[in-house]
């Protein structure tokens, strides 16, 4: 058994490039592949609300070249989808990567710039379009809750990535969208697009004008994207405890930090079994939200 890595490494990243996920995976890449001087391949595997990637992961060899950089959706998605899998028994953890909020955003040409005006808005118009990353993601989920909460309807137009989902978004095809900040805050800086809270405990502080949605009168309603790092069952220990290592360093290198927050990202870092508490708290969790939300896949 020669040590790890004696080749290139694949990070396997279950949506599209352009949103937070590719990002961060790209970031802390980087960092890592300096670190181990080996390749780091990021392969987008996308499609089915990041599952198709989350099984490619599951599916391959277990010899620490084929690491899962994903988002919640690995907790998520097989409560909202009713995948009768448990992702989280199928893969170990290695860490916690980063968290951030997720924002609401609206289109200029809907003229709200306040959650209330955007509540009076959807009372009057039927059929207004909210755009997610996903079905079966956070997003996903958060719309249905915010939904229910302010009591109105709204229609859930799901994309295969954050960058589809803004680009309909900007050219004013679906006019609202609860998604990660990290591509919608270069455009909500130029103006063309408007930020109208955040889903987080706290403001974060790269958006400090932004409410939460706890502000906006909504208590409770507080659903953060994790990013984080897992490997196929059976994936030697020794390489799990080198990518953590690297990873965890990664995230306290300043240069990478500072990538990071500016687009909302809040580093993490920390062992495996804080991911691993977090994820199963968390996959109780979306269990709860999805029975009692009664959300639907399609």
């Amino acid at each position: 058994e020669t040590t790890w890595p004696n080749r290139p490494v694949r990070f396997i990243v279950p949506l599209a490039p352009g949103g937070g996920l590719d990002f961060v995976a790209r970031v802390v890449g980087e960092s890592v592949s300096r670190a181990i001087g080996q390749q780091i391949v990021i392969e987008n595997r996308t499609g089915a609300g990041g599952t198709i990637g989350i099984e490619t992961a599951i599916k391959s060899p277990p010899d620490g070249y084929s690491v899962l950089v994903t988002n919640d959706n690995v907790a998520s998605a097989p409560h909202i989808l009713k995948l009768g899998i448990d992702y989280l028994k199928e893969l170990v953890p290695v860490i916690q990567l980063a968290r951030q909020p997720l924002a609401l955003a609206a289109h200029p040409s809907l003229a709200v710039s306040s959650v209330a005006e955007l509540i009076e808005t959807a009372k009057r118009q039927s059929g207004l379009g909210c755009a997610t990353s996903g079905a079966g993601s956070n997003q996903h989920v958060l719309l249905e809750w915010f939904a229910q909460m302010a009591d109105i309807k709204l229609d859930h137009v799901p994309y295969r990535g954050a960058g589809q989902a803004i680009n309909d978004l900007i050219a004013g095809h679906v006019r609202v969208a609860f998604l990660g900040p990290t591509a919608l805050i270069p455009h909500y800086k130029s103006g063309n697009l408007r930020l109208l809270a955040q889903s987080s405990e706290t403001r974060s502080p790269n958006l400090p004008e932004v409410p939460t949605l706890q502000e906006a009168g909504f208590k409770g309603l507080v659903l953060d994207t994790w990013y984080a790092a897992f490997v196929p069952l059976g994936t030697p220990p020794s390489a799990i405890a080198r990518l953590n290592t690297e990873m965890d360093r990664a995230l306290a290198d300043p240069a990478t930090a500072k990538s990071l927050l500016q687009t909302a990202t809040e580093p993490v870092g920390g062992g495996a079994e804080q991911l691993a508490r977090v994820a199963r708290a968390d996959s109780e969790k979306y269990e709860r939200l999805a029975r009692e939300l009664n959300i639907k896949a399609n």
